[in-house]
């Protein structure tokens, strides 16, 4: 009797450790990437995944390889990240920061200027850690240079031309800051965020602050000079959430508007205009805002039930709303509902949904659909599957102004 029962429990294990390995099977087929083997677990990939532009080591999978598929980070487990963001232009300065739970950085990609924040200019293909930073809440990234939040503190590193750092100082050009330096004056942050050479804190008393450059009125204090210390942006209270796009930036406030400035060429500020504004202006058309998005040129809004109003740069289909024209007012994204998060990249953009599936749609010329199809036409009417549902992965990055991106 003993006997049998030992053969059935074995059965038993057998067919679950089978029924893993097939689960991770099937969307190392769907994804169009091997799974990495795990030990102990039925997930079917615990790893981050990235895909896209590749020259500097951007994707963290130790080559220079451009992907067009979602592959694993190198060693960094899903379960381990608390944020992850990405920076750089499509081609200078790509590179990525995660945020691991246990409130230390790691960083890699390019480090031209020192935005990798380990002392040194050199890129680096694989994660490894930001010198001396723990006890982090969150992270930003720019174009070129990193934020942390510590205590209510911010701290920066990588390029400073424009006083993007905060610390009073500004760099000669091509040049930057290796290591982690305090942004000067500023306390009680609550949340932060970063443009391409601009740098924005949301403090707890709910108003915004802002250094660096400014020449589009990017700060929001009503002129167009660069800052290397930061400068209460006028007129704001009760500001809730804050994004930035590469040379603008958006709020939520506590009475539910939504305010904007900065560059607007492009339409990004979303007022029916593209005069630029060196103050924050009102983004009418919009009802239920839960979250916002700065993509580079261009602006999105989750509403509380899930559907998705966008506006900005379009010239890819990027806004997913079907055309390539430009949009100076929020416009609805027709057909796409059960948007949990969105991360908007140089021209295309990525969503993630209530059931944990991935689609992605705009340009695509560096595999940064992530659909295994590179160089195919833009996708401007409909998205393309990324990651199937149930894919365990719960938030999305994109590149600042580049071509790559990350779930996890």
């Amino acid at each position: 009797m003993q006997k049998m029962q030992t053969a059935r429990r074995t059965r038993r294990r057998l067919r679950g450790v089978c029924g893993a390995v097939a689960a991770t099977a099937a969307l190392a087929v769907i994804a169009g990437t091997a799974a990495p083997a795990t030990a102990g677990t039925a997930s079917p990939d615990p790893w981050v995944y990235s895909w896209g532009q590749n020259a500097s080591g951007e994707l963290g999978n130790g080559s220079t390889v451009a992907q067009q598929t979602p592959g694993p980070v190198q060693g960094l487990a899903r379960e381990d990240v608390k944020s992850l963001e990405a920076g750089g232009n499509t081609t200078t300065g790509p590179f990525a920061v995660a945020l691991l739970k246990n409130g230390t950085v790691k960083s890699w990609g390019d480090n031209t200027f020192g935005q990798l924040g380990n002392g040194t200019t050199t890129a680096r293909s694989f994660p490894a850690a930001v010198a001396g930073l723990d006890g982090i809440r969150s992270i930003a990234v720019g174009c070129h240079h990193a934020l942390a939040l510590k205590n209510g503190r911010v701290w920066a590193w990588g390029y400073n031309e424009f006083g993007q750092l905060g610390d009073g100082t500004n760099s000669a050009k091509n040049t930057g800051v290796p290591r982690p330096v305090a942004v000067q004056g500023l306390d009680k942050v609550k949340a932060i965020a970063a443009g391409c050479r601009t740098s924005l804190a949301l403090r707890q008393d709910g108003t915004v602050w802002a250094w660096g450059a400014n020449a589009q009125g990017q700060l929001g204090n009503g002129n167009t000079t660069d800052r290397n210390t930061p400068q209460q942006v006028p007129g704001l209270q009760g500001v809730t959430a804050l994004a930035a796009g590469t040379l603008h930036a958006v709020v939520l406030t506590s009475d539910h508007k939504v305010k904007s400035w900065g560059y607007n060429g492009n339409g990004e500020l979303g007022n029916d205009s593209t005069v630029n504004s060196t103050s924050p202006v009102d983004v009418p058309h919009l009802e239920g805002v839960a979250k916002l998005y700065g993509g580079p040129h261009d602006t999105f809004a989750v509403l509380e039930d899930g559907s998705v109003k966008a506006w900005g740069w379009n010239a890819a289909g990027q806004l997913g709303e079907g055309t390539k024209t430009n949009r100076t007012a929020a416009v609805a994204i027709d057909g796409l509902t059960g948007v949990r998060e969105l991360a908007p990249g140089r021209d295309h953009t990525l969503a993630l949904r209530d059931d944990q599936s991935v689609v992605s749609w705009g340009a695509n010329a560096n595999g940064q659909l992530g659909n295994g199809n590179a160089a195919a036409a833009d996708r401007a009417e409909q998205p393309v599957a990324v990651l199937p549902a149930h894919s365990e992965v719960t938030h999305l990055a994109t590149g600042r102004n580049a071509s790559f991106s990350f779930a996890y």
